[in-house]
């Protein structure tokens, strides 16, 4: 018996885990890609569930919908990514997520002394800005950015 070449919807969320709905979302956005039969069912080729898996993984370290849309254009369309499409989208993301990564350490050592006191004292907060006058360095918290490279 050959290998079934292309996927229904339904099967491909019950291989991936993800819920049909995701599916048509991830479609809608361009993220992966099926095509309509005689009877406007959706198939997928099998290469979606390597793609699905990528996105999921890139999903839970932090990655956005678009980044990770974006790398996947990168790759040929119809071809199961392989390791060393992975290793590319990875590499290609592990400077943002070590800035994000820096970016939440100090947010984290930020706060520390904040909520260990409880009562969030304003003239001992580390965070506090007097008289607005980190506003010359430009919008935001400013002492809990992380400078990027």
């Amino acid at each position: 018996m050959a290998p079934v070449k292309e996927l229904t919807v339904g099967q491909v969320a019950m291989r991936s885990g993800v819920a049909v709905s995701a599916l048509h979302f991830y479609e809608a956005r361009g993220l992966i890609r099926s095509h309509r039969t005689s009877g406007n069912q959706r198939r997928y080729g099998r290469d979606v569930l390597r793609r699905v898996a990528i996105i999921r993984v890139a999903q839970e370290v932090g990655i956005s919908l678009a980044e990770i849309a974006a790398a996947l254009q990168s790759l040929p369309e119809g071809r199961t990514p392989t390791r060393e499409d992975w290793n590319l989208l990875s590499t290609g993301w592990r400077d943002e997520l070590d800035r994000k990564i820096s970016q939440l350490k100090k947010l984290r050592d930020g706060l520390t002394d904040c909520i260990g006191c409880g009562c969030m004292s304003i003239d001992k907060c580390p965070l506090r800005n007097k008289e607005d006058r980190l506003s010359a360095q430009g919008p935001g918290a400013r002492r809990l950015l992380v400078a990027e490279s």
